[in-house]
């Protein structure tokens, strides 16, 4: 299909199946790589079974990783501003099939339209970031302090990269790290969530376009795994693969962390969140409550900077606390592709379960629970929805430290903003933050080295919704890792210092002396 074109099906259409057989068509993914497969994708929203798609033995990803590795060893002697160009032709094909892509994504993870359409608007805006990149990879010339010395510092291409994401961002994520990995030098090899593969192929496809229009990529430059876990934990576990990305639980990142620790790779890792926000007494409660929705409601809590805990301050929470259990009890919920929605469904049922055992937990723990609760939705029989919850309990206890991976907001009052400071910190995770204040010592407070302790530390809007331009990642069990802007570049590429002599002496540094005596070897006797 020639660039522009944008495979969406007829408006109308309710076969979730046939939708995604013919954007995936449109794009020219062959038919093998998403309908004869062994393993089932199912669309959050009904249930239906969406595409089956192949799991890859452990000899297919190691045989994977060899061709990404001989990619990588071609793409590696190309000038970055022409490893540039591949990714802006990405960025154009993207562009011609956001809509289609977007769409695709609402389907296979239950995103909003405008979510989906806003996940694919992220990863071309991370292209065009990564190509003004590829003529900026700076290296450093430091003073010597050897006489006709010049000591420089270079980064060059580190090697394979391997991205492993999760269901909840199943393209963004990846565009975050390929685009970057891209322009440094590096080959990547993409193992998706077992719940989004289908997604993940797509973009796949277009990346293959790009690919072709470019002309001379290597083959295995860019590389799909499809498959359960034992295919993730192989590429974790190659040697030919010195940088591997994970996004996920902290669970699955503590795993990941130490096995490749345990061969000298680098994980970049960015794992669970348990984000707060603080209402200060002199908030604006407007804007604030317009940022609490979406950052603890949005996505049906499922983005890892969700809002999770809400810390009001006494003065202004018998103001602001009415306000958001209105707001929670009128909040559109339904089919994500109906326009309208604000809250689509909990990407399957063992979401749903912990959603619930986390609301028993607390009222077990003192915690007042208003909303919570399965909805049902016709026509969506097989899609788990339900009503976001509002807890307010008591203390930080209970749940409140652990990450529940849906719509659950526990709200608690503070006194003084030492306090809010002790439980926005108090917790595991280190991953997003936010307080409303228009006090500028209590912003100013909260974003020094003595406030929050995360990653991400925002004023006067929420915790979620984070741009392209600077490093995403935070701290604690949230990993440490840094992905997208900034000088995140950094982490998919070897440092390298080198000293250049370019006079005829040879000093030594640190004053040391070595003097040997003066002979012509090879002289005859």
């Amino acid at each position: 299909m020639p660039l522009g074109s944008d495979p969406l099906p007829p408006r109308g259409t309710t076969d979730l199946a046939a939708e995604v057989r013919t954007i995936l068509d449109g794009f020219g993914l062959p038919r093998e790589r998403f309908a004869t497969g062994s393993r089932s994708v199912r669309s959050p929203i009904d249930g239906t079974v969406i595409g089956t798609v192949p799991d890859l033995t452990a000899a297919e990803v190691a045989a994977a990783i060899g061709t990404a590795h001989a990619a990588f060893l071609r793409w590696r002697g190309v000038p970055a501003p022409r490893r540039g160009e591949l990714v802006r032709l990405l960025g154009e094909e993207l562009r011609a099939n956001k809509a289609a892509l977007g769409r695709l994504v609402s389907i296979e993870a239950g995103k909003i339209l405008s979510e989906g359409q806003g996940e694919v608007q992220e990863m071309i805006d991370i292209c065009d970031f990564a190509v003004g990149l590829s003529r900026q990879l700076y290296g450093l010339t430091m003073a010597s302090e050897r006489p006709d010395h010049r000591l420089m510092e270079q980064w060059h291409p580190a090697g394979v990269v391997g991205v492993i994401s999760a269901f909840n961002f199943p393209v963004a994520v990846w565009s975050w790290n390929a685009a970057i990995a891209l322009v440094c030098g590096n080959a990547v090899v993409w193992k998706p969530s077992e719940k989004t593969p289908l997604t993940a192929l797509a973009t796949q496809a277009l990346f293959a376009r790009a690919a072709a229009r470019f002309g001379d990529a290597p083959d295995g430059l860019s590389t799909v795994l499809t498959g359960p876990r034992e295919a993730g934990a192989a590429l974790v576990d190659d040697p030919r693969v010195p940088v591997v990305s994970a996004t996920g639980s902290t669970a699955m990142g503590r795993v990941v962390g130490q096995r490749v620790a345990a061969r000298f790779g680098r994980a970049i890792l960015e794992l669970g969140g348990n984000n707060a926000s603080i209402i200060a007494p002199t908030a604006d409660l407007d804007l604030a409550l317009r940022a609490v929705a979406f950052g603890a409601i949005g996505t049906a809590g499922q983005r890892c900077t969700s809002l999770r805990r809400l810390l009001v301050q006494d003065r202004v929470y018998d103001a602001f606390l009415p306000r958001l259990r209105r707001v929670y009890a009128s909040v559109a919920i339904g089919n994500p592709l109906a326009d309208g929605t604000l809250v689509g469904p909990l990407i399957d049922g063992p979401a749903f379960a912990a959603m619930e055992r986390a609301l028993d937990a607390a009222r077990a723990a003192g915690g007042t629970v208003h909303g919570g609760g399965r909805q049902e939705l016709a026509g969506c029989a097989g899609g788990y929805y339900v009503r976001p919850a509002l807890v307010e309990m008591p203390a930080q206890t209970g749940p409140v430290a652990e990450e529940t991976f849906a719509p659950i907001l526990y709200v608690m009052r503070y006194g003084t903003l030492e306090e809010a400071l002790a439980l926005q910190n108090g917790v595991p995770q280190g991953l997003s933050s936010s307080i409303f204040t228009n006090d500028l010592r209590e912003a100013d407070r909260f974003t020094s080295a003595a406030g929050s302790d995360c990653g991400i530390a925002n004023v006067n809007m929420g915790p979620s919704g984070a741009e392209i331009g600077g490093a995403f990642g935070g701290e604690k069990e949230t990993g440490g890792g840094r992905e997208s802007g900034s000088d995140a570049w950094k982490g998919y590429m070897r440092r390298q210092t080198s000293a250049i002599n370019y006079g005829r002496s040879m000093p030594l540094a640190q004053g040391v002396r070595f003097d040997i005596a003066d002979g012509e070897v090879g002289a005859a006797g």
